[in-house]
This record gives structure tokens, C-alpha cells and sequence, in this order.
């Protein structure tokens, strides 16, 4: 049975299409994913991504269970801040990517990806010990996120929250929209400036239309979960279930920047990724562009010499860029910048070529 977010009255108002994702009814396009896309890149959009989940660790040894699950150092978070980390398991491979919201001490919140949830969930309960208490509290939550160049102007439209004042990953508790209690963090998915907005689910719906009816001076749109992914990749940031899986290690994929190896506290999978770094790895995750015509999707093979030799984990025609990207595994040999090797496009050969990511470079 799918379920819904407390927006989705709203979405089928404003003329949404709506698909099964992860279980949940959300809106894949509004007017447009091409057009949605260029709104949040030029003007502002708006996003329902409700169906995250939250994970909430409360008590005397919450920050232990955090270092226990995580890759990141934890440790290094101050109270009212956020960080990006891992779930990895014994073999080093990754369960999930998250965002670790430090509100206390004793109090931290893991927003994990809906398709996760229940697995996340369980994962995290089962490695609990006293002192350290595990709630699935999404239920209990509503996120909208506001991305792009006018957010920061939108949101002060509702609330006295000044984004600018706000560190990255930072988050604040104040009203949005006259709705008390909200926590408002400079956090997002898609390259461009912005928030996420943490708010009780019946508030959710006066959140979404005050945004929506503040920002259309400012050229504010609602985005849906297509222009959500090509906004995504043109920063060549990971998506569960492509570019990371439990068959992928965060190392190959480029996470390693996130990855704590030297920090004393142990984690769960640390052993395996320490050996992995030793012995150093084969394929490695890498961005490329179309020199000929056609769009490379998900699972499309990676050809060089005549041989099969990766897999494309992402694809799309960059609305931005006007061209074909992607993201996919190569062996490390071709995964510096230059390179070349062919996609195979539904049994045609098109040529490729690694780039430098991110593929699109916010405005300033």
C-alpha cells in the first residue's frame, strides 16, 4: 500500500504528476522537468521530500551510537549543526548515505532516504546498547526544501531567518510562515542555495502555499522528484540505489573525503575500508560527457577496447548544460579526466569522456 505526504492534496491542486516512489505517491513533474530545473537553477523551487525518513538517538550515549554508525567524525559537530556521513556495513560497502543533525549532546536526528527507511531503522536499533534510546520519528515530520538563488530572499518573506547568517549544514529553530517550532537548516540537494525545513506534518500545508504564494514574485516553482535527480547529477552527487548500493564502497565512489579512517573511535566497517585503502581498489566512479548523441541511463554498459569494462550508474540530458552527463564505474586506469570509452546505447556505441565534476558550477 503507497502512502502519502501531508502535501499531497496540494501537489494534485497544482496539476502534479504523480508516481509510486519508494512506496510513497509523490510528484514526479509539475509543468515540466526541463522547465522545473531551470527555475530553481535561474529564480527558486520548492520541494516536498517528506518521504525522508528521520531517525532520532536521545540520552547520555547518543554521541557514542553516532561514531558506532557513522563514518564521518561526529565528534567534530557542535550543538545546532549538521553533517553528511555514511552507513556502512562489516564489508565496508554502504546501507545508506544520511545527514547527522546534532541538536545536543543527547540528541542527534538522521535523516535517511525513504527507500532506506525501514532498513535504516532496523539497523540502527539493532546496534543500540543502554544509554543511548533509537525512535523512528519520521512520522512526526514534514521536510520541504527551498533551493536556488532567491531563497534566501523568499524565506525571509515568512521568517526571520537570515540564511546568509547561517553556516553550511547550520540549522536554527524558528517559525516559517507563522508556524512555531520549525527547524530551518542550510542544507540541500541540489548545488544552488537554499534550506531544508523541518515542520510537524500539520503544518506543512500552510508552510508549502505561504512559500509559494510569497515567492511568485520571485519566480518561485514547485519542483518535482525528475528536476529533483537532474539538479542532483549535474553536481554529480550520489544517489542510493546508482552511484551507492550495498555492493559499492564509499572509497570507489568518491566518498572519501567523507570517510574517517584516522579518527580513533572505531565504526562499523572501518577494518574493511582500512584494508580496501591498503590494497588499493579497481574501478572507481567517475563523470563523463556525450561526444556523440544519444542519453546514457542507468545500467547502460561502459565499453573500451571492445570489451565491457563498467556500467553507467546515472544519466541524463543536462538541462542546464544543454548536453548528455553521467556517472558510472570505470576502471580506475579511465577514470582520469580525458579519458576516453564508449556507452552502449541500446546496442549502438556513442563515445564518451571523463570530466571534471561537478558538471555545472552554481552562480555565485
Amino acid at each position: 500500500m503507497t502512502r502519502r505526504t501531508p502535501l499531497y492534496e496540494s501537489h494534485k491542486n497544482l496539476g502534479a504528476k504523480i508516481v509510486d516512489f519508494a512506496g510513497w505517491e509523490m510528484p514526479i513533474q509539475y509543468k515540466g522537468v526541463i522547465d522545473e530545473h531551470r527555475a530553481v537553477r535561474s529564480h527558486a523551487g520548492l520541494f516536498d521530500v517528506s518521504h525522508m525518513g528521520q531517525i532520532v538517538i536521545t540520552g547520555p550515549r547518543a554521541l557514542e551510537l553516532v561514531q558506532k554508525l557513522t563514518v564521518n567524525d561526529p565528534t567534530k559537530l557542535t550543538d545546532n549543526h549538521a553533517q553528511y556521513s555514511i552507513l556502512c556495513n562489516e564489508r565496508g560497502t554502504v546501507i545508506d548515505d544520511i545527514i547527522v543533525y546534532r541538536l545536543h549532546a543527547e540528541h542527534f536526528i538522521i535523516v535517511v532516504n525513504a527507500s532506506n527507511r525501514d532498513k535504516d531503522v532496523a539497523w540502527v536499533k539493532s546496534h543500540a546498547f543502554p544509554g543511548a534510546d533509537v525512535i523512528d520519528a519520521s512520522d512526526n515530520y514534514a521536510l520541504i526544501a527551498l533551493q536556488g538563488p532567491k531563497a534566501e530572499m523568499i524565506l525571509s518573506l515568512t521568517s526571520d531567518v537570515r540564511l546568509s547568517t547561517l553556516p553550511s549544514f547550520g540549522f536554527c529553530d524558528a517559525p516559517v510562515a507563522g508556524q512555531p517550532g520549525c527547524m530551518v537548516a542550510r542544507t540541500g540537494y541540489t548545488g544552488e542555495p537554499g534550506c531544508e525545513i523541518f515542520c510537524a506534518p500539520d503544518q506543512a500545508t500552510t508552510i508549502w502555499e505561504t512559500l509559494l504564494k510569497k515567492g511568485a514574485a520571485y519566480g518561485i516553482a514547485p519542483i518535482g522528484l525528475g528536476a529533483r535527480d537532474t539538479l542532483r547529477l549535474e553536481m554529480a552527487y550520489s544517489l542510493y540505489g546508482h552511484e551507492i548500493t550495498d555492493e559499492i564502497n564509499p572509497l570507489e565512489a568518491g566518498l572519501s573525503w567523507v570517510v574517517k579512517l584516522d579518527r580513533d573511535a572505531d565504526f562499523i566497517g572501518k577494518s574493511s575500508l582500512l584494508k580496501i585503502r591498503a590494497q588499493g581498489f579497481t574501478r572507481k566512479l567517475v563523470g563523463f560527457e556525450l561526444i556523440d548523441a544519444g542519453i546514457p541511463r542507468q545500467g547502460y554498459p561502459i565499453v573500451a577496447d571492445g570489451k565491457s569494462v563498467g556500467f553507467v550508474t546515472s544519466g541524463t540530458m543536462s538541462p542546464s548544460l544543454e548536453k548528455s552527463i553521467g556517472l558510472g564505474f570505470v576502471p580506475t586506469e579511465l577514470s582520469t579526466v580525458g579519458s576516453r570509452f564508449s556507452i552502449d546505447i541500446r546496442g549502438r556505441l556513442r563515445e564518451a569522456v571523463a570530466v571534471k565534476t561537478p558538471f555545472y558550477q552554481p552562480q555565485k
